[in-house]
């Protein structure tokens, strides 16, 4: 039994260490202190079970049992008993937090914050994992196999996350399965029998025998070269060998990058709308003096579902980037500015922000690549969090004569091909279009057209509580309610573009915001934006913004693409703010710009809270009063056991009074005499509490001395130098020693001042820390509790047996048995 219970303490302890990886897609350590928690309680719950002599399967249920009251008292829904004890209602909340996880990872990019739905997924699945440790380590003595179970663990940070996974969470999870390999087989070797070498000479248990040594030795080597060699060979996670292959500034040979994962911006843009703390994420300083949106993603693939983007490709950004000059025409200006941007902490992605078109970096390694065709620069090893750098840029603006002069792009073009598909046709929205470019000759026309739709004469505006989503149905929707905020307007327009037959995609962003000291502008969550760019031949990607200008502070309008809401016409030029004055100083959590403040695409906004979250102090400080309390209990059991000992040893010990009427006639003369019982058990509490006390300060007690032994080594050990404690001692063993053999006990002494003066020389004696373990762990109470555990388990451990045995009576093959027999 005492093998089985290390054995599964290890089991626990390496489920622990193999769920390291995690740390590298979670934010905080949130999901660590959880899953302790319930690989705790699945432990325990096996431990107690094993001590039940329970059947292997009885261990499973129980274990199972453990972590549903582990996830009910870490996940509640309101509906439980007595807190912990689940209801219908909680595994319906379950299941909902099953369901929002799947949205949630949609949502964001590692790393993840702490939102319920993550964490639960992650405590279940390390939970489950702990319970497959158990079994196959403990229940089935197969711990190799263990090694199945954590290994998928270590899979899910593999799968998701987009920089290479670091390899200080896999040794780490790897030393908790040798650990455990190392366990069972010293285990094995103890219950084996005894060891000697080649000479005959015997070998501790613990002692490495050569062949250990040399698995032990094989076992390392393995796990520096599994973690080495992905390092060192080229295409894997960026090695070692290729970056010394290519050099500083190289690609890989061809041009073309990895690629960062699939994102869906649109849902990062849904899981972040309530969040209700302002942070900063980027500055930004521009030589531009009105800057268009800085940028740093697009969603150009659609489906049935809605937008998507799509995996971007490129060159290294320290190489020479493609420069738009080539489409310079007439009523097309470009002028070339420098910009540097500096990335607070609060923003990590794998996506760098920049303006349009940059033409040459500074301070971004060869690990960061350029898109021309996205224009985006991204990363598929770092990412952006705490990173400055500068570029410059050619901001290109476009007279309305020059988009008008733009022919339609031929319908094989590729980009034709590519960014003018739909899903199927949506009779709505085909309806809607072709009333909008009717009798309209030019491109630029039609998508005017339809960016004019979008205005508030016909019946459009701003809000923030809107149904999320880019798919068809969504967009007929809003098309229909005319109600929305950037994401609707951006993937709409973008759609309705497309079905007239030009190519759009939809832009992501921040807006110039409110936050401005000279060229300097300092953007937040509350600045993140989405928008629609659209391709026209000859020219290339221009922007359109068809959300209402109100409702997004920062919001910037063109000559070619002028706010259709404003009560004036704006002046004619680019880059000119037609934000109504007032907008951004009332734009705020609870501003209209709230649902344009936390796109995600891998973004990880550290500090942002849902508004709607309950604070969690009040949980951790009840958690840590319960805790307190829990650590209280042994001090204050060993406080009320004193104060009844110490009671009954100041109580003198009086005898029952008799009356003798012998005497003369009228008088009652009444004789107190010495109750033996009572001073036999008063020098007995006396006693226990000496050999409580020696215990409690590390003094070797053995009950097998006499009360005369023990008051005399203690006298001769410890207080051979203190004359007050030496005679209490002695007092104390005389009162002991006359109750247990003497016909009469000591009685009239005065034993609790005795047991004091003794209490007092032993901790003046004692270290600090004894001193300290003695007032709020007492080892005399928890030597107790382990005794008192230990004889319940044998109780139980008989009980079970004579129940066992009696069932073997009514046993189906000893009965058929035994009538086989007659």
């Amino acid at each position: 039994m005492i093998a089985s219970r290390n054995i599964g303490v290890v089991a626990a302890a390496a489920t622990v260490l193999a769920a390291a990886p995690l740390s590298a897609i979670f934010q905080s350590w949130t999901w660590l202190i959880e899953s302790v928690i319930a690989v705790a309680v699945v432990a325990g719950v096996a431990a107690l079970t094993r001590l039940a002599r329970a059947p292997l399967w009885g261990q499973v249920l129980g274990m199972l049992a453990g972590l549903v009251l582990a996830l009910t008292w870490l996940f509640p829904s309101g509906e439980e008993l007595v807190a912990v004890v689940p209801t219908p209602g909680t595994f319906a909340h379950f299941a909902n937090l099953l369901a929002d996880s799947a949205q949630d990872m949609r949502s964001y990019g590692v790393e993840v914050p702490d939102t319920d739905p993550l964490l639960f997924i992650a405590v279940l699945g390390v939970g489950a994992v702990a319970v497959l440790v158990d079994v196959l380590a403990v229940g089935l003595r197969r711990p190799a196999l263990a090694g199945l179970p954590m290994l998928a663990i270590y899979s899910v940070p593999v799968a998701v996350y987009v920089d290479s996974v670091p390899a200080t969470p896999f040794v780490v999870g790897a030393a908790g399965y040798l650990w455990l390999l190392v366990t069972d087989n010293v285990d094995r070797v103890r219950r084996f029998g005894r060891r000697f070498t080649g000479d005959g000479r015997d070998i501790d248990v613990w002692e490495a025998s050569p062949l250990a040594s040399a698995g032990r030795r094989l076992a390392v080597v393995g796990v520096v070269l599994a973690v080495a060699l992905p390092l060192a060979v080229p295409g894997m996670t960026g090695g070692l060998l290729d970056t010394l292959s290519r050099g500083p500034g190289n690609g890989n040979g061809n041009g073309s990058g990895g690629s960062s994962g699939r994102i869906d911006l649109f849902a990062s843009l849904a899981g972040q709308l309530n969040q209700s703390q302002v942070s900063d994420l980027v500055k930004v300083t521009t030589s531009e003096p009105n800057p268009f949106y800085l940028r740093y993603a697009v969603a150009d693939e659609l489906r049935p579902t809605g937008f998507q983007a799509r995996n971007p490709s490129g060159r290294p950004t320290n190489r020479d980037l493609p420069n738009p000059a080539d489409r310079a025409g007439p009523g097309v200006q470009q002028t070339t500015y420098r910009a540097t941007v500096e990335v607070t902490k609060s923003l990590s992605m794998s996506l760098m922000p920049v303006y349009a078109e940059p033409v040459r970096t500074e301070d971004l390694n060869g690990n960061w690549l350029y898109d021309p065709k996205q224009q985006v620069v991204f990363s598929n090893r770092e990412n952006s969090r705490g990173r400055k750098y500068s570029f410059d840029y050619v901001r290109s603006t476009y007279t309305p004569a020059a988009l008008r002069a733009a022919k339609p792009l031929p319908a094989d073009h590729p980009v034709s091909r590519q960014l003018t598909a739909t899903p199927g046709p949506v009779p709505e929205v085909e309806d809607l279009v072709k009333g909008l470019i009717q009798n309209k000759r030019t491109d630029y026309d039609r998508v005017l057209a339809i960016y004019q739709h979008f205005s508030a004469d016909n019946g459009f505006s701003y809000r923030l509580s809107t149904a999320s989503g880019s798919s068809g149905q969504d967009i007929v929707n809003f098309l229909t309610n005319k109600v929305g905020y950037c994401q609707q307007y951006a993937a709409a327009m973008a759609w309705l573009v497309r079905s007239a037959g030009i190519p759009a995609r939809v832009a992501f962003g921040f807006t110039n915001g409110s936050n401005r000291d000279g060229d300097t502008f300092t953007l937040t969550n509350l600045n993140l934006h989405a928008w629609t760019e659209v391709y026209f031949d000859g020219i290339g990607w221009v922007p359109f913004d068809a959300t209402p200008a109100y409702g997004v502070p920062g919001s910037t309008r063109s000559a070619w693409a002028p706010d259709t809401d404003a009560p004036e016409p704006s002046a004619p030029g680019a880059g000119v703010s037609d934000t109504p004055a007032g907008t951004d100083s009332s734009a705020g959590p609870a501003g209209p710009d709230n649902a344009d403040r936390d796109l995600d695409d891998g973004l990880s906004l550290v500090g942002t809270t849902p508004a709607e979250q309950p604070p969690v102090w009040p949980w951790w400080t009840a958690g840590l009063l319960a805790l307190l309390a829990l650590l209280a209990i042994p001090a204050l059991r060993r406080l009320a056991l004193r104060r009844r000992r110490g009671a009954k040893a100041a109580n003198a010990a009086v005898a029952s009074a008799t009356v003798d009427d012998g005497a003369e006639p009228g008088t009652r003369v009444v004789v107190v005499g010495a109750d033996a019982d009572a001073a036999r058990a008063d020098a007995h509490a006396a006693w226990a509490e000496l050999l409580d006390t020696m215990v409690d300060f590390r003094i070797p007690v053995d009950l097998t001395e006499t009360p005369r032994a023990t008051a005399d080594r203690l006298v001769r050990e410890t207080l051979s130098d203190d004359t007050a404690a030496i005679g209490s001692a002695q007092l104390l063993g005389r009162a002991e020693e006359r109750a247990r053999y003497a016909r009469d006990p000591l009685t009239g002494e005065r034993l609790l001042p005795a047991l004091r003066a003794v209490r007092g020389a032993l901790a003046a004696r004692a270290d600090r820390r004894t001193r300290l373990f003695a007032a709020v762990l007492p080892p005399s109470v928890l030597l107790r509790w382990r005794t008192a555990m230990a004889d319940t388990s044998g109780r139980m451990v008989a009980l079970t047996g004579r129940a066992r045995y009696r069932l073997l009576r009514w046993n189906p093959r000893r009965l058929m048995a035994d009538r086989a027999a007659r």
